[in-house]
């Protein structure tokens, strides 16, 4: 099951939804923005979780400054300059330079547009006020899977094994030759970490 991140503009609120349709007891993974849902979900809900996989994610609470400097993107997306946005400031931090770099930019371009300007601002805006998770990390007691792009820039490898140390049941695997998107960037091998923490 693919849970959509729309619909809401908190974290808090997107973890609920995803609780409302998901089954009673589930494995979850999460990338990115679905990491920092996913660990809203395991707060929300530690029972209904019974495997957790997180991936270039974060923690943390967004920083004042970070959460500042997402006013101007989210003005300039609402007066119709998402794809502005997305190639000027979004893609150059996503992937490491290879022969599928433009392939997966240009897919990460037609997701956001597809998606469009009301779901950057939403999403933008439940990033900016999401909740610190580190405590809830630690009171994690199911197998934890915590896997990163070695060379993943939005959220490097020290942020997964600060999440490491925290969860006691998990694993750090570091993908070589990716940035924040591992799943695309090198797919055979995040499917073998998560094959392996689903077996």
């Amino acid at each position: 099951m693919v849970m959509p991140l729309t619909g809401a503009d908190t974290v808090v609120q997107l973890a609920k939804d995803i609780l409302n349709n998901a089954p009673p007891v589930f494995s979850l993974a999460g990338l990115s923005m679905g990491g920092i849902v996913a660990m809203e979900v395991i707060r929300q809900a530690p029972d209904r979780v019974s495997r957790l996989a997180l991936l270039d994610t974060n923690p943390r609470a967004e920083l004042p400054q970070v959460a500042r400097n997402r006013l101007p993107q989210i003005d300039a997306v609402s007066e119709g300059g998402l794809e502005k946005v997305m190639r000027d400031e979004m893609k150059p931090n996503y992937l490491v330079d290879g022969l599928d770099k433009p392939r997966i930019l240009d897919l990460c371009m037609t997701m956001a547009l597809t998606l469009g300007a009301g779901v950057f601002i939403s999403q933008s805006r439940a990033l900016a006020t999401r909740p610190d998770q580190q405590e809830t990390l630690k009171a994690i007691k199911v197998p934890t899977l915590i896997l990163c792009g070695r060379d993943d820039i939005p959220c490097p490898v020290e942020r997964h094994e600060l999440m490491h140390g925290l969860v006691p049941e998990s694993s750090l695997v570091i993908i070589e030759g990716a940035g924040h998107l591992p799943v695309l960037e090198k797919p055979n091998q995040t499917n073998k970490a998560l094959d392996a923490w689903l077996n």
